[in-house]
């Protein structure tokens, strides 16, 4: 249980004293190493096809894979949204694998998936707007028959629950699952089942959770 908890990791003296999760500080250890790979990955780079450098070869590659993949779902209407899905996609997949290195994944934190939901639906609903302007964004809502717009309204609300219940909800599984292991089996037992539990799982449920935000951003800008 204690396992299960998201602790406070320090408290700020202001305001009667302001409390910093655990999972918002490893959220900024995550930030600050993404940031340094970044610096590191996209130095040096080089425009000319025949100074490029091995390192730049395989940053491009894999980047134009992902971008090509989104693409691909949004189209050329939706590619502005491309960066944002992408930043996410990394984020919660290095949150997910953390675990690895001895730290509580932040997504097990169900502050921190509502927090990315939300942030994902007001993006969806964003991009509606831009595409479709105000007026008809509005007239959305009661298509195809005015009868389904209370159901419209609602779906606003059950799709970043249902993001965010489905990470928050997956990942705290495998980290239950795999405390349990450990207590029971500490030696050598956890060492494959962590490859699909905090590895293979992680990952999937990174490319789920942007997999839909992708699709529902699609079906906001048709």
């Amino acid at each position: 249980m204690e396992e299960l908890n998201c602790d406070t990791a320090f408290t700020i003296p202001l305001f009667g004293g302001i409390e910093i999760a655990e999972s918002v500080v490893v959220t900024w250890v995550i930030m600050a190493a993404l940031v340094i790979i970044s610096i590191l990955l996209t130095r040096n780079l080089q425009v000319e096809p025949e100074n490029i450098s091995k390192r730049q070869l395989a940053l491009e590659t894999v980047i134009g894979v992902i971008q090509d993949f989104f693409k691909d779902i949004l189209g050329e209407k939706g590619k502005m949204y491309i960066p944002y899905l992408m930043s996410v996609a990394i984020y919660i997949g290095v949150a997910n694998l953390i675990g690895i290195l001895g730290f509580k994944p932040p997504t097990k934190d169900m502050n921190v998936t509502a927090a990315l939901a939300i942030m994902s639906i007001v993006l969806i609903e964003f991009a509606g707007i831009h595409a479709k302007g105000g007026k008809k964004w509005l007239k959305s809502f009661a298509e195809p028959t005015p009868v389904v717009l209370p159901i419209n309204i609602l779906e606003i609300f059950i799709r970043p629950v249902s993001l965010c219940m489905r990470l928050f909800g997956n990942v705290l599984g495998s980290f239950v699952v795999m405390k349990l292991i450990e207590a029971v089996a500490p030696v050598l037992v956890p060492v494959p089942l962590t490859c699909y539990f905090d590895i293979f799982d992680g990952l999937i449920q990174a490319y789920v959770f942007v997999f839909l935000t992708a699709l529902f951003i699609k079906e906001a800008i048709e």
